[in-house]
């Protein structure tokens, strides 16, 4: 719902935005529980002060089952229209079909106690109590009744105590809510202001003359597949290798590409075959342990946790392992053409944090514990990720490979791992990619504050309008349907956005990879603005350049509006 009012703020009613937001935290949430609770919840207090209202929960019931407004619940009606208390019944009764035993599973990893924690502090049993286990109870209790399953009121109704709202903190976090809509909304609009001013000042150059980096290069490309095993690590996974068939430049540059959580290197190729076709050789490695294979594991009852903590350390050294092994078949396999001192890393989400790091960036234990501890910095869903991390020993982690020489990070997750300090290590040219409507990586939390941390004179934020980190078009249909069910949600095509993607990508490592000065005209907020000429969701891309009014942008919008964050 969140991305339905970014894309249309003033249609979206705040009563109907908090409730489906209410409806979809518990109707897709997990938990764990076994036996049946003993008492069902009567009540529902919301407290605010000194102040304490009452709604019964049969209130709701006689709302649900027979349309009845008793006058329990009519006095919170009462600013409401027939249209917003539909919605709310709909709500109430709306079945969400989910696997309970996947649901039991999901709430014994940490990723599923985290979330259960954060709303817990919220929906908590009577006397202040955190209401995560009466969650976990109530969810997976819901999803196991064969006859009403898995709705908003089977949840209240098997919640094993009265359930207890605290009004000031749900306040809170609702304002913040908006607080991070509005920011979303607004960096939007920074964004393509700045870029503007930045194409105002560029050399113009006339594009539709120039070759189309949308389009494939001239070289044909083919594709192997490596099966490496690091016996340093005791570490299997495969690569699959894009190149030009016949490498023709005993410099030729190479790029390894690194996939996000819960993904896999296929993922990736049409991004590396295109690529290849301008003469790259890209390496797609696995990431095994927080690839799809595990997440499937995990599914299947073979894994506790979705994703194995230790792959903060092992991802980046699988991309150096990559480049080891390149290394050594380059005189074999690659004719020995490779240029492997001149290395280009990008990597998409959680491959963002691998690309960095290998860059030089460093975890900042300290910056993440904080962040970590801000119960809301659950807006940041990128930190159930990213909190995980503080499983590793506090030490010094330098996954430096002074091999690589650019990074370009797509949605990367970062800013509360690495903070100020460890992004301030790199000293190459970066390039951050970023959508306003990601969820995942929400880029006013992840890129645009990363953005002007980087110190590196060679950086640049391009910020897609529609992205939402992940191409739709993989996804299975039941997500599409969902995602097609939601009133006045549009979102871009993916031919669009990898389009965008595909000319950047190829810019961007032509630039700072290959060195070749012919390219620098289309790393330009000039050339963004031309391929998105006539699109519905544009492209906008700042530079170094645009540092200062990045900044004063994002100071207006704290003395305005208040930080993203609540200290």
């Amino acid at each position: 719902m969140i991305l339905a009012t970014i894309k249309s703020p003033k249609t979206a009613p705040k009563f109907k935005l908090r409730l489906k937001k209410l409806s979809v935290i518990l109707g897709v949430m997990g938990a764990v529980v076994t036996g049946n609770p003993v008492k069902a919840a009567e009540n529902i207090f919301l407290t605010y002060g000194p102040f304490k209202l009452t709604l019964r929960v049969e209130s709701l019931e006689l709302f649900a089952e027979e349309n009845r407004v008793n006058q329990n619940l009519a006095f919170y009606f009462r600013r409401t229209t027939e249209e917003q208390q539909a919605e709310f019944r709909e709500a109430l009764t709306k079945r969400a079909d989910i696997d309970p035993v996947l649901l039991s599973r999901f709430f014994n990893t940490e990723i599923g106690e985290d979330i259960l924690t954060r709303f817990g502090n919220y929906i908590t049993i009577e006397r202040d109590g955190n209401g995560k286990h009466g969650l976990r109870a109530a969810i997976v209790q819901a999803a196991f009744d064969p006859e009403e399953g898995l709705t908003l009121l089977n949840v209240i109704r098997k919640f094993p105590t009265n359930i207890q709202l605290r009004g000031e903190e749900l306040l809170a976090f609702s304002q913040l809510v908006e607080r991070v809509v509005t920011a979303t909304i607004t960096f939007t609009d920074v964004m393509a202001k700045l870029s503007s001013q930045e194409a105002q000042t560029e050399t113009p150059v006339d594009f539709s003359q120039l070759p189309d980096l949308r389009q494939p290069g001239s070289f044909r490309t083919e594709k192997t597949v490596m099966n490496l095993n690091d016996t340093t690590r005791n570490r299997r996974f495969y690569t699959i290798i894009y190149k030009p068939q016949n490498l023709t430049s005993n410099n030729t540059p190479v790029i390894i590409f690194s996939h996000g959580l819960a993904s896999r290197p296929e993922d990736f190729e049409s991004l590396a075959q295109h690529l290849a076709s301008y003469g790259f050789v890209i390496a797609l490695p696995q990431h095994p342990g927080s690839d799809y294979q595990q997440v499937q594991a995990f599914i299947a009852g073979f894994s506790r946790q979705i994703f194995d903590p230790n792959e903060f350390i092992n991802r980046p050294l699988d991309i150096s392992y990559v480049i080891d092994e390149l290394q050594r078949l380059n005189s074999s396999e690659f004719e020995g053409r490779l240029d492997l001192e001149n290395v280009g890393v990008g990597g998409h989400s959680f491959g963002g944090y691998a690309a960095l790091a290998v860059a030089g960036a460093e975890i900042d234990f300290d910056h993440l514990q904080k962040d970590c501890d801000n119960q809301f910095g659950g807006l940041n869903t990128s930190l159930l990720l990213q909190c995980r991390a503080l499983n590793l020993p506090r030490q010094v982690y330098n996954f430096k490979d002074p091999r690589v020489k650019a990074v370009f990070a797509s949605n990367p997750v970062n800013s509360s791992i690495f903070g100020p300090q460890g992004l301030g290590k790199i000293q190459i040219p970066v390039g951050f990619g970023s959508g306003n409507f990601d969820p995942a990586t929400p880029a006013v939390y992840e890129q645009v504050r990363s953005f002007v941390w980087l110190t590196t004179p060679d950086k640049y934020l391009g910020l897609a309008e529609g992205q939402a980190h992940v191409d739709f078009s993989q996804l299975d249909a039941g997500i599409t349907q969902v995602i097609d069910s939601v009133p006045q949600l549009t979102l871009p095509s993916p031919e669009l956005l990898q389009s965008y993607r595909n000319a950047m990508g190829v810019a961007f490592f032509k630039v700072h990879l290959s060195q070749n000065p012919q390219y620098r005209p289309y790393l330009s907020a000039s050339y963004a603005a031309y391929l998105s000429q006539n699109e519905p969701f544009r492209l906008f891309l700042i530079s170094n350049a645009s540092r200062p009014g990045l900044d004063q942008a994002i100071a207006n919008f704290i003395a305005r509006h208040g930080r993203l964050v609540r200290e």
